[in-house]
């Protein structure tokens, strides 16, 4: 996966893939108009020797609507270059935000 602008919406899009209606077959079109409009974006490692390791996470509680999962997401850089990210919906309901927020931290070092 080297298109970390489209990731999110992929990992949507794909949990309605057994069972698509015409809304999610539009935004699935939507996304390639996207992927084929825009050919010259995706990872791009900074030339610039870094040791700067920088890693951010968040969490959405209760993001999903018919779930009630949180999702996780973090990203880790070393200097201008990323080189890690994922976006997961979690297979446990946590009971606040401040749980989802240490889990997310908690996957995010691991």
């Amino acid at each position: 996966m080297t298109r970390p602008d489209i990731a999110y919406v992929v990992q949507v899009l794909s949990q309605f893939m057994h069972k698509p209606k015409r809304t999610y077959m539009n935004a699935a079109l939507r996304v390639i108009k996207y992927v084929k409009n825009t050919p010259g974006l995706g990872l791009l490692m900074s030339s610039h020797q870094s040791d700067n390791l920088v890693a951010f996470c968040d969490s959405d509680w209760a993001f999903c609507p018919q779930s009630r999962k949180f999702v996780t997401d973090y990203l880790v850089k070393i200097g201008n270059s990323l080189t890690s990210w994922k976006s997961k919906k979690q297979t446990t309901v946590s009971r606040s935000s401040v749980e989802a927020e240490f889990r997310s931290m908690a996957s995010t070092v691991a």
